[in-house]
Protein backbone atom coordinates (compact mmCIF):
# COMPACT_ATOMS: atom_id res chain seq x y z
CA UNK A 1 0.00 0.00 0.00
CA UNK A 2 1.20 3.53 -0.81
CA UNK A 3 2.49 5.23 2.35
CA UNK A 4 0.08 8.18 2.00
CA UNK A 5 -2.91 5.84 1.73
CA UNK A 6 -1.52 3.88 4.68
CA UNK A 7 -1.42 7.08 6.79
CA UNK A 8 -4.96 7.89 5.63
CA UNK A 9 -6.18 4.44 6.70
CA UNK A 10 -4.45 4.61 10.08
CA UNK A 11 -5.89 8.06 10.78
CA UNK A 12 -9.41 6.80 10.02
CA UNK A 13 -8.84 3.73 12.21
CA UNK A 14 -7.49 5.70 15.16
CA UNK A 15 -10.22 8.32 14.97
CA UNK A 16 -12.94 5.67 14.68
CA UNK A 17 -11.50 3.66 17.59
CA UNK A 18 -11.84 6.72 19.83
CA UNK A 19 -15.28 7.64 18.56
CA UNK A 20 -14.17 11.10 17.44
CA UNK A 21 -15.98 12.96 14.70
CA UNK A 22 -13.98 15.09 12.28
CA UNK A 23 -15.07 18.16 14.22
CA UNK A 24 -14.05 16.64 17.55
CA UNK A 25 -10.58 15.71 16.31
CA UNK A 26 -10.18 19.15 14.73
CA UNK A 27 -10.95 20.75 18.08
CA UNK A 28 -8.61 18.45 19.99
CA UNK A 29 -5.69 18.71 17.55
CA UNK A 30 -5.87 22.21 16.16
CA UNK A 31 -5.88 20.79 12.61
CA UNK A 32 -8.80 21.99 10.49
CA UNK A 33 -11.69 19.66 9.73
CA UNK A 34 -11.16 20.09 5.99
CA UNK A 35 -7.47 19.22 6.28
CA UNK A 36 -8.22 16.08 8.32
CA UNK A 37 -10.81 15.03 5.74
CA UNK A 38 -8.31 15.50 2.88
CA UNK A 39 -5.68 13.45 4.74
CA UNK A 40 -8.17 10.65 5.44
CA UNK A 41 -9.08 10.50 1.74
CA UNK A 42 -5.43 10.33 0.76
CA UNK A 43 -5.70 13.65 -1.06
CA UNK A 44 -3.26 15.58 1.14
CA UNK A 45 0.29 14.77 2.22
CA UNK A 46 0.57 15.92 5.84
CA UNK A 47 3.80 17.29 7.28
CA UNK A 48 5.44 15.87 10.39
CA UNK A 49 4.15 18.87 12.37
CA UNK A 50 0.55 18.19 11.29
CA UNK A 51 0.84 14.46 12.05
CA UNK A 52 2.26 15.36 15.47
CA UNK A 53 -0.76 17.56 16.23
CA UNK A 54 -3.13 14.80 15.13
CA UNK A 55 -1.24 12.26 17.23
CA UNK A 56 -1.56 14.43 20.33
CA UNK A 57 -5.27 14.98 19.61
CA UNK A 58 -5.73 11.22 19.36
CA UNK A 59 -3.54 10.44 22.38
CA UNK A 60 -1.07 8.29 20.44
CA UNK A 61 2.57 8.47 19.39
CA UNK A 62 3.34 9.94 15.97
CA UNK A 63 4.79 6.54 15.03
CA UNK A 64 1.25 5.10 15.24
CA UNK A 65 0.48 6.51 11.79
CA UNK A 66 3.17 4.28 10.31
CA UNK A 67 2.19 1.11 12.20
CA UNK A 68 0.25 -1.68 10.57
CA UNK A 69 -3.51 -1.78 10.90
CA UNK A 70 -4.75 -2.09 14.47
CA UNK A 71 -7.15 -4.77 13.22
CA UNK A 72 -4.29 -6.98 12.06
CA UNK A 73 -6.75 -9.09 10.13
CA UNK A 74 -8.93 -9.56 13.19
CA UNK A 75 -12.18 -11.26 12.31
CA UNK A 76 -10.59 -12.96 9.33
CA UNK A 77 -9.65 -16.46 10.44
CA UNK A 78 -7.68 -17.06 7.26
CA UNK A 79 -5.49 -14.00 7.78
CA UNK A 80 -1.86 -14.89 8.41
CA UNK A 81 -0.24 -13.75 11.64
CA UNK A 82 1.98 -10.65 11.23
CA UNK A 83 5.49 -11.69 10.27
CA UNK A 84 8.46 -11.21 12.64
CA UNK A 85 10.63 -10.54 9.56
CA UNK A 86 10.67 -7.76 7.01
CA UNK A 87 13.11 -7.38 4.12
CA UNK A 88 14.88 -4.10 3.46
CA UNK A 89 12.94 -3.68 0.21
CA UNK A 90 9.60 -3.87 2.07
CA UNK A 91 10.43 -1.40 4.85
CA UNK A 92 8.04 1.54 4.35
CA UNK A 93 9.55 4.99 3.73
CA UNK A 94 7.93 8.38 4.23
CA UNK A 95 9.26 11.84 3.39
CA UNK A 96 8.18 14.95 5.27
CA UNK A 97 6.89 17.42 2.65
CA UNK A 98 8.10 20.41 4.69
CA UNK A 99 11.65 19.49 5.73
CA UNK A 100 12.41 16.66 3.32
CA UNK A 101 13.55 14.28 6.05
CA UNK A 102 13.04 10.61 5.20
CA UNK A 103 11.70 8.13 7.74
CA UNK A 104 12.13 4.37 7.17
CA UNK A 105 10.42 1.93 9.52
CA UNK A 106 12.83 -0.94 10.14
CA UNK A 107 10.66 -3.04 12.44
CA UNK A 108 8.63 -5.98 11.08
CA UNK A 109 4.81 -6.10 11.31
CA UNK A 110 4.72 -8.48 14.31
CA UNK A 111 3.53 -6.68 17.47
CA UNK A 112 6.33 -5.49 19.74
CA UNK A 113 6.81 -2.84 22.47
CA UNK A 114 10.00 -1.84 20.61
CA UNK A 115 10.14 -0.04 17.27
CA UNK A 116 13.21 0.84 15.19
CA UNK A 117 13.25 3.68 12.68
CA UNK A 118 15.99 5.08 10.44
CA UNK A 119 15.93 8.80 9.60
CA UNK A 120 17.92 10.74 7.01
CA UNK A 121 17.73 14.43 7.90
CA UNK A 122 18.69 17.10 5.29
CA UNK A 123 21.27 19.78 6.14
CA UNK A 124 19.98 23.05 7.54
CA UNK A 125 16.48 21.72 8.22
CA UNK A 126 14.53 21.92 11.48
CA UNK A 127 11.43 20.03 12.68
CA UNK A 128 9.65 20.98 15.91
CA UNK A 129 7.30 18.47 17.57
CA UNK A 130 5.17 18.85 20.69
CA UNK A 131 5.71 15.12 21.40
CA UNK A 132 3.49 15.13 24.48
CA UNK A 133 1.62 11.80 24.38
CA UNK A 134 -1.14 11.73 27.04
CA UNK A 135 -1.51 8.52 28.98
CA UNK A 136 1.57 6.74 27.65
CA UNK A 137 5.04 6.08 28.99
CA UNK A 138 6.96 6.12 25.71
CA UNK A 139 10.73 6.34 25.68
CA UNK A 140 12.92 7.14 22.70
CA UNK A 141 16.64 6.93 22.02
CA UNK A 142 18.40 8.57 19.07
CA UNK A 143 21.73 7.10 17.94
CA UNK A 144 23.47 9.33 15.41
CA UNK A 145 25.21 7.30 12.70
CA UNK A 146 26.40 10.04 10.34
CA UNK A 147 26.64 13.82 10.37
CA UNK A 148 25.64 16.21 13.15
CA UNK A 149 22.31 16.95 14.84
CA UNK A 150 21.06 19.32 17.52
CA UNK A 151 18.14 18.06 19.61
CA UNK A 152 16.36 20.45 21.95
CA UNK A 153 14.45 18.34 24.48
CA UNK A 154 12.26 20.58 26.61
CA UNK A 155 14.60 23.46 27.40
CA UNK A 156 17.88 21.58 26.98
CA UNK A 157 19.95 21.64 23.80
CA UNK A 158 21.96 18.48 23.04
CA UNK A 159 24.52 18.64 20.21
CA UNK A 160 25.13 15.17 18.75
CA UNK A 161 28.10 13.94 16.71
CA UNK A 162 28.39 10.59 14.93
CA UNK A 163 28.27 7.77 17.48
CA UNK A 164 26.47 9.82 20.15
CA UNK A 165 23.21 8.52 21.63
CA UNK A 166 20.50 10.50 23.43
CA UNK A 167 17.61 9.12 25.52
CA UNK A 168 14.38 11.01 26.12
CA UNK A 169 10.74 10.56 27.02
CA UNK A 170 7.94 11.68 24.70
CA UNK A 171 6.29 13.99 27.20
CA UNK A 172 7.77 17.36 26.16
CA UNK A 173 8.55 19.40 23.04
CA UNK A 174 11.46 18.16 20.92
CA UNK A 175 13.19 20.11 18.14
CA UNK A 176 15.34 18.28 15.58
CA UNK A 177 17.88 20.44 13.73
CA UNK A 178 20.71 19.57 11.36
CA UNK A 179 23.22 22.44 11.63
CA UNK A 180 25.67 20.83 9.19
CA UNK A 181 26.16 20.98 5.44
CA UNK A 182 25.59 17.26 4.79
CA UNK A 183 22.63 14.97 5.59
CA UNK A 184 22.55 13.36 9.03
CA UNK A 185 21.48 9.75 9.48
CA UNK A 186 20.30 8.31 12.78
CA UNK A 187 18.52 5.36 14.33
CA UNK A 188 15.47 5.90 16.53
CA UNK A 189 14.40 3.24 19.05
CA UNK A 190 10.94 3.66 20.61
CA UNK A 191 9.71 1.59 23.53
CA UNK A 192 6.31 1.71 25.21
CA UNK A 193 6.77 1.01 28.91
CA UNK A 194 3.24 1.43 30.27
CA UNK A 195 -0.21 0.91 28.70
CA UNK A 196 -2.49 3.85 27.95
CA UNK A 197 -5.30 2.49 30.13
CA UNK A 198 -5.33 3.47 33.78
CA UNK A 199 -2.89 6.32 33.29
CA UNK A 200 -2.28 8.48 36.33
CA UNK A 201 -0.77 11.92 35.64
CA UNK A 202 2.67 12.43 37.12
CA UNK A 203 3.69 15.26 39.35
CA UNK A 204 5.52 18.04 37.51
CA UNK A 205 9.09 17.03 36.71
CA UNK A 206 11.94 18.99 38.30
CA UNK A 207 13.77 21.54 36.21
CA UNK A 208 16.25 19.99 33.79
CA UNK A 209 19.89 20.92 33.80
CA UNK A 210 21.39 22.45 30.67
CA UNK A 211 23.76 20.14 28.83
CA UNK A 212 27.40 21.17 29.34
CA UNK A 213 28.94 23.37 26.64
CA UNK A 214 25.54 23.86 24.96
CA UNK A 215 23.47 26.99 24.59
CA UNK A 216 19.81 26.81 25.54
CA UNK A 217 17.46 28.26 22.90
CA UNK A 218 13.71 28.19 23.39
CA UNK A 219 12.31 25.11 21.67
CA UNK A 220 10.43 26.33 18.61
CA UNK A 221 7.16 24.78 17.51
CA UNK A 222 5.90 24.86 13.96
CA UNK A 223 2.44 26.41 13.48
Amino acid sequence: MDIHHHIAQRLRELRSARGYSLDALAERSGVSRSNISLIERGESSPTAAVLDKLAIGLGVALASFFDDSADGGEGNESAAAPSPHISAADQPRWQDPASGYVRRRLSPPAPSPLQLVEVVFPPGQRVALDSAVPGADIHQQVWLLEGHMELTVGDTLWPLAAGDCLAMQLNQPIVFHNPGTVPARYLVALATIAPFAGFTPRSPAPARAVAPTATTPTARRQP
